[in-house]
């Protein structure tokens, strides 16, 4: 990507080191008092969660803060905070940090700002799964644990996961397409080509592949009776010969040899 080796060169030097730990650190931190205190915790989720209205009323902290609102509430949430910090580690170990923070910053301006314009309630639930796709994109042939018991690659789950989107954009109507399609806006800019062109690739190589076995002669062999037709790939320990009165090359088996009428 030229153009973010470019802003990498002139803005890098601005990039935040181990972004997400800043994150899942307020997100942990809201946890606990939502599991402490579970009143206090929903009026700070609502204060902190992207809401239009709030937003053109002058709480423009709201496009941030929506990031730190945990993705679960209990063990579970636990569970989601410890798996994107780990997964987020690894993509920044992959692609620097700057390079880490522009696509978290894409994803979150995408959520922000289509949810301003078509008055939606911003998550940052899609956001964080395209942190996940994104792994899974890269480190594929990974395995995971489900439910701690289970080891499964997580190019399997991704595939689950894209059927979960499909799924919940279908049953959610145009509100529920449009957040999706804007909190992956980040994966498309970063994966789209590869995509297009691991498809195209997928194509040619299978159309090569179709087309060799067409053009590839059904059985080869080196040597064949012009008598009774066989060959040494039905009988390798046959011996083969060709006649010298015959007018032609004409290759006949041990049997038919000194067997046969000359041409």
């Amino acid at each position: 990507m030229n153009w973010l080796d470019k802003l990498e060169r002139k803005f890098g030097r601005y990039a935040i080191d181990n972004l997400m730990s800043y994150i899942v650190a307020a997100n942990a931190a809201i946890l606990l008092i939502y599991t402490m205190v579970p009143y206090v915790g929903i009026s700070i989720m609502d204060r902190l969660s992207f809401v239009p209205h709030f937003v053109l009323r002058g709480e423009v902290w709201r496009f941030i803060t929506f990031i730190f609102i945990p993705p679960n509430t209990g063990f579970w949430g636990v569970i989601a905070l410890v798996f994107y910090y780990s997964i987020s580690r690894a993509l920044e170990s992959q692609w620097g940090a700057f390079r880490f923070n522009i696509y978290y910053l894409l994803g979150m301006i995408g959520t922000a700002v289509f949810s301003l314009i078509f008055g939606i309630t911003g998550t940052p639930i899609y956001l964080n799964l395209s942190l996940f796709l994104a792994y899974a994109k890269i480190f594929s042939e990974n395995r995971v644990y489900l439910f701690f018991i289970l080891p499964v690659k997580v190019k399997y789950l991704a595939w689950a996961y894209w059927g979960i989107l499909a799924l919940s954009a279908i049953q959610g109507g145009w509100k529920a397409l449009i957040l999706i399609l804007v909190s992956l806006i980040n994966y498309f800019i970063f994966f789209g080509v590869s995509n297009v062109k691991s498809v195209k690739t997928q194509r040619k190589v299978s159309h090569n592949h179709r087309k060799f076995k067409k053009d590839s002669p059904k059985v080869i062999h080196i040597h064949r009776c012009s008598i009774c037709g066989i060959t040494d790939r039905d009988n390798p320990d046959m011996e083969f010969r060709y006649c010298s009165k015959c007018d032609g090359h004409y290759e006949y088996c041990a049997e038919h040899i000194f067997n046969h009428e000359h041409r």
